[in-house]
């Protein structure tokens, strides 16, 4: 696999071995063009999502636990690798990593109040928990939410940081879907659900 890269780079012109390596500089403060929140959050919402919830069961501080995602994304076949990211500031992530695994149930159509429940900050696992019904995942234990149309269940892989958020990477142990599952969309801060 990594000759394949060192294959590709050296075809799209990257420098050959014992070339100098590039000039390479930090950015100053006075060069970086400001970016409003405001209008980053306005530009990237209209990158449409899937809506997904992210559990885990934390033993330690007294069972389940999980949010409302939207930065899910697969990464790898080879081994097979996901990816989720959630903030920094996150109450809920400290109990994920402190199970070492989770499950990501990717919400249907039909279920923008579940996700609802679950993107409420701050609240405790058994607010958000109640009424919902779930079974353990087969590898982890993880909540897998009843009628999800897929789910993905892994242990944490590694943890990067980016910025206000961490990037975790999860290696899949057990997945599965169901063929009739419509998605959940998020889009321009609107729930909707795909047509054809």
């Amino acid at each position: 696999m990594a000759a394949a890269a060192v294959r590709y780079l050296r075809s799209a012109g990257a420098p050959a071995t014992g070339a100098p390596p590039p000039r390479l500089r930090a950015v100053r403060e006075d060069e970086r063009p400001p970016v409003d929140q405001a209008v980053f959050r306005r530009v990237l919402g209209h990158f449409a999502t899937g809506v997904t919830v992210v559990t885990a069961y934390d033993e330690e501080g007294g069972g389940p636990a999980g949010f409302a995602c939207q930065s899910f994304a697969s990464l790898s076949l080879d081994p097979p690798l996901v990816a989720f990211m959630v903030s920094r500031t996150s109450t809920t992530w400290p109990r994920i990593a402190r199970a070492g695994a989770f499950c990501v149930n990717v919400l249907g159509a039909d279920q923008a109040d579940l996700c609802g429940a679950f993107a409420v900050s701050g609240a405790t696992g058994a607010d958000k928990f109640a009424g919902v019904p779930y079974d353990p995942a087969p590898a982890t234990g993880s909540p897998r939410l009843a009628g999800v149309p897929a789910w993905t269940d892994c242990m944490i892989h590694a943890v990067h940081t980016g910025g206000d958020h961490l990037i975790v990477v999860g290696r899949v142990a057990a997945l599965g879907a169901r063929d009739d599952g419509e998605p959940l969309l998020f889009h321009r801060g609107r729930f909707g659900r795909f047509t054809t």
